[in-house]
């Protein structure tokens, strides 16, 4: 990839950079779509970003007007996609309601634990009682049949209609804020009103996620459509970046969803 591209991006993401301008290629050369595992929304932004720069052809899609984890389908002029093209599955967690809570930690943990990867994950959805997952249609009948509990809970996936999908209760609350940096834990400590301190020993106890994968590094710098999950905490979105106040604080657009 052009080193032009490269240096508006984190190093680490240099494999997904890529892995993208190969998708793009391939579109080129055999004049068909492609289509992704599951991105999360800063594999989102970056697709959307090199797309957009190549000109080519790029939708997502994840089952649900607000998914996080979408699939991505690069393709050609010629072609208008479908929403069938994205082979997107939805599974339902059947379990006994009344005698049982889930939760979404231990329903992605024995998803994981069946062998596959988290791309091949799309959403995990409920209500509050009802759950359900969606995935690659081709994986459907594997996880159908590997899970049979949920921790410790009785528990089988099941087809479920994509009318009967469910609507999340939780709703992202967007609010503006002026940092003095992007680091880490002054975004934690900014989005939960926690001190720096307190949002740091979080971060080194193994208690946050940057884009579903563990850190530990409080000074790590974030960037547009990051995702850090704070444990009984909730979640929080990078949606913007603008710029400086005249104090050179960087001003900000967060995403929160409280837990």
């Amino acid at each position: 990839m052009d080193e032009n591209v490269l240096q508006h991006f984190r190093p680490d993401e240099a494999p997904l950079i890529d892995a993208i301008g190969g998708w793009i290629q391939q579109v080129q050369d055999e004049y068909r779509p492609v289509l992704t595992h599951f991105l999360n929304p800063r594999q989102v932004y970056i697709a959307s970003t090199l797309a957009r720069r190549a000109d080519m052809h790029v939708r997502f899609n994840g089952g649900h007007e607000h998914a996080e984890m979408q699939r991505a389908l690069f393709y050609p002029d010629y072609y208008e996609p479908e929403p069938k093209d994205f082979e997107l599955t939805v599974l339902r967690v059947d379990y006994p309601v009344k005698f049982a809570n889930l939760h979404h930690s231990q329903i992605l943990g024995t998803l994981l634990g069946s062998g596959i990867e988290r791309e091949i994950l799309g959403d995990i959805l409920t209500d509050g009682l009802s759950w359900q997952v969606i995935t690659e249609s081709s994986m459907a009948d594997y996880l159908m049949g590997q899970v049979d509990h949920i921790g410790r809970v009785k528990s089988r996936l099941q087809p479920e209609s994509w009318n009967n999908l469910l609507v999340p209760m939780n709703e992202w609350e967007t609010e503006g804020a002026t940092l003095s940096s992007l680091r880490l834990d002054n975004i934690v400590g900014t989005g939960f009103h926690l001190s720096r301190h307190r949002a740091k020993e979080l971060i080194e106890g193994g208690k946050v996620r940057l884009n579903w994968a563990e850190t530990i590094k409080p000074d790590f710098e974030l960037d547009v459509a990051d995702i850090v999950s704070v444990r009984g905490f909730g979640r929080i979105r990078l949606d913007e970046v603008g710029g400086r106040t005249k104090k050179e604080k960087i001003r900000v657009t967060l995403a929160v969803l409280q837990k």
